[in-house]
C-alpha cells in the first residue's frame, strides 16, 4: 500500500523521466564515431556541428567532454526574475514558468551542490539559488492551496500550473472536497 507522499514522489519521478528523455541540442566538441548503446545508437558527431539527442545522453556525452549542451538554462538572474514575478502576483494568480521548471532547477541545484564542494564562490551561489527556489516554491504552494479550496476556480487561474503542481492541486482539491462532504 503506498502513501500519498509516495504517490506524489512517483509523479515527480515521472516528470523527471519525461525531462531526461526530451531532446536537446548539443554541439560536438570533437569528432566522434557512432556509439552503440543498448537498443539504439548515437552519432557519429562532427566537431562544431549541432545534433539533437536525449538529455540523459547529452549529459553523459558532456561529462566525457565530447559535446556541449546548447540550452538556455537558468542562471541567478532568471531565477531571481521568476521569484520576483511570483511574489508580486495576487494570491490567486500564478505566474508563468517553464513547464520543466522543477526538473531543470533540480539539475541546476545538484550541479551547484557538486561544484560548491571545491569553490567558496559556487557555495554562495548554491545557497543563494536555493533560497530563491525555496521562496518560489513556498509562494506557489500557498497559491495552489488557496486555489484548491475554491469550489470552482476560473480556468485561467490554473493555466500556469506545471505538471507537478497540477498533481498537487488535484490531490489537495480531493482532500478538501472529501472533508467538506463530511462536515456538511
Amino acid at each position: 500500500m503506498s502513501s500519498m507522499f509516495e504517490e506524489r514522489c512517483l509523479s515527480i519521478e515521472f516528470s523527471d523521466f519525461i525531462f531526461m528523455n526530451n531532446f536537446v541540442t548539443v554541439i560536438a566538441i570533437k569528432s566522434v564515431p557512432k556509439i552503440d548503446l543498448v537498443g539504439f545508437s548515437v552519432g557519429p558527431f562532427d566537431e562544431g556541428h549541432e545534433y539533437e539527442v536525449r538529455f540523459w545522453v547529452a549529459r553523459e556525452l558532456e561529462k566525457d567532454k565530447l559535446v556541449k549542451i546548447k540550452e538556455s538554462g537558468f542562471d541567478t538572474a532568471k531565477i531571481y526574475k521568476i521569484q520576483w514575478t511570483e511574489r508580486i502576483q495576487a494570491l490567486g494568480q500564478l505566474s508563468a514558468i517553464p513547464e520543466d521548471f522543477y526538473p531543470r532547477i533540480r539539475r541546476m541545484i545538484d550541479d551547484l551542490r557538486q561544484s560548491s564542494r571545491t569553490s567558496p564562490e559556487k557555495l554562495r551561489e548554491y545557497e543563494h539559488i536555493l533560497n530563491l527556489v525555496h521562496d518560489i516554491v513556498n509562494c506557489r504552494v500557498r497559491k495552489i492551496i488557496s486555489l484548491a479550496t475554491i469550489p470552482s476556480p476560473e480556468s485561467h487561474a490554473l493555466k500556469n500550473l506545471t505538471p507537478e503542481e497540477r498533481d498537487l492541486y488535484e490531490r489537495i482539491r480531493q482532500i478538501v472536497g472529501r472533508w467538506r462532504s463530511r462536515i456538511v
